[in-house]
């Protein structure tokens, strides 16, 4: 499936490459917003999950973080795959019949899926980065995530195909009539299939996590006294976030990550309402997600080339123009063309992906590698669940003026203006907040040691 030489020959590296695969290439996110929406819940509760989702990986990101590195990497990815177990289980038994309880089973889920997504977000990234630096490998680092996010790319244009076209009843029931059984599919029951094969990736993901092994000389003592682990979690999250105030550089990889991932993240939840409204059909929806996923094919190598040839400061601002970019053409919403700037927005998500990853992992010790990867996945959430509740806010004040100055409107007539209108809120935003945060950081840089090492 991936190359076996070089640092593709330590097994750690090769499982941390299919984790992450079996982990993040889900069936189910071509579909994401509409089947919330068609298992009975309003977008008010879809809306309202998601904040759930984003708050408990901020409360729990940091903590796992800590926890990897106390009591060992491998023993947290476990548990994140038995959680991700759960937490699709929840959705794909759940009965129908009652709204009430299909609810609290997507709440349970939301919850289920934040702290697995925290504490995967460390742990899986030290231990390969550690298997690299034990064997004098881990220049190689960029060279790595360039392959995983490739492969991960061709994945997801297998998932994102066929989740969004078993979803679809209508597609179901030919292939069906070709067999002339006669079963009839209703989307009461094809728009379970996408999570009953996301079923299947997460058996393959705790499969992996126990095939995981840590160098003894990396593995904690784990005490017998549990106080002692959550003292000494503490502890070195106390010594990691101290260290990130006091090191420019890392403060800055985190806030220029943190900066440019809320806003592209909150772009990319709502796609398939944007997609909608350039005019694109419903049943596309697979196949567009698919396509852009091809970008992950060749962003990852470039990326890899920048790291090796330009400067932070540099990369940073080639990130930040192809954001504004990208911003900027959405508020167009020119129809079928309107898909360009929405492939600028997956760029700079993988490019954010990559450049924090490389620098942080640089000049971070392994003592406190997962902790700190995971304050950096803790501000990013916490960056996006406060967008997201900034948005919701905008879109009412939106509606409700809207709703005032044209009574004559349909629901979705308003519905739509609110939305193009929110949109063009996005790249003035984006400019203020960097130029806030670049005079910020402009003289603390300049004493960093990191920076100039990097810069």
């Amino acid at each position: 499936m991936f190359p076996t030489t070089g640092p593709f020959a330590i097994p750690n590296i090769r499982l941390f490459i299919a984790f992450r695969i079996f982990f993040n290439a889900r069936f189910y996110y071509p579909v994401f917003t509409i089947l919330f929406l068609d298992y009975g819940l309003t977008i008010e509760q879809f809306a309202l999950l998601n904040s759930v989702w984003a708050i408990t990986i901020v409360c729990a990101e940091v903590p796992s973080g800590a926890l990897a590195d106390v009591i060992g990497r491998k023993r947290l990815i476990i548990t994140t795959s038995v959680l991700m177990l759960f937490e699709i289980g929840l959705i794909a038994f759940v009965p129908i019949t009652n709204i009430s309880l299909v609810f609290w089973a997507f709440l349970l889920n939301r919850i289920l899926s934040g702290l697995a997504e925290a504490l995967a977000s460390g742990a899986d990234e030290a231990i390969a980065f550690d298997s690299l630096k034990e064997v004098g490998l881990e220049e190689k680092w960029p060279h790595v995530l360039s392959v995983q996010m490739r492969l991960k790319s061709i994945v997801t244009i297998i998932t994102a195909t066929t989740g969004a076209l078993v979803y679809d009843p209508d597609i179901i029931n030919k292939l069906l009539n070709l067999t002339a059984s006669g079963i009839i599919v209703e989307q009461q029951q094809s728009m379970r299939y996408p999570i009953y094969l996301t079923l299947v990736l997460a058996a393959l993901a705790t499969w992996t996590s126990l095939l995981f092994t840590e160098n003894p000389k990396e593995q904690p003592a784990v005490k017998s006294n549990m106080f002692h682990k959550i003292v000494e979690a503490l502890r070195l999250t106390l010594q990691a976030g101290t260290w990130i105030i006091k090191t420019p550089f890392a403060l800055a990889i985190i806030a220029f990550g943190m900066f440019h991932d809320h806003i592209l993240r909150m772009i990319i939840t709502m796609t398939s309402q944007y997609f909608r409204l350039i005019q694109l059909p419903e049943a596309s929806f697979g196949l567009i997600s698919a396509t852009l996923s091809l970008l992950g094919l060749t962003i990852p190598k470039i990326c890899e080339t920048l790291v090796e040839r330009n400067s932070a400061a540099k990369n940073l601002w080639i990130l930040f123009l192809i954001t504004v970019l990208g911003l900027f053409g959405l508020t167009g919403f020119f129809p079928y063309i309107g898909l360009l700037p929405m492939a600028c927005v997956y760029t700079g998500l993988m490019m954010i992906s990559f450049f924090t990853s490389h620098y942080l992992n640089q000049i971070t010790e392994s003592s406190q590698r997962a902790t700190v990867l995971s304050f950096k996945g803790m501000a990013f959430n916490l960056a996006y669940g406060i967008i997201g509740v900034l948005f919701a806010l905008l879109i009412q004040q939106l509606r409700d003026k809207n709703m005032a100055t044209h009574p004559d409107w349909s629901q979705q007539l308003t519905e739509d203006s609110s939305f193009i209108a929110a949109i063009g809120w996005f790249p003035w935003y984006t400019i203020i907040l960097f130029v806030i945060i670049l005079v910020y950081f402009h003289n603390r840089l300049k004493s960093s040691p990191e920076y100039r090492q990097f810069g």
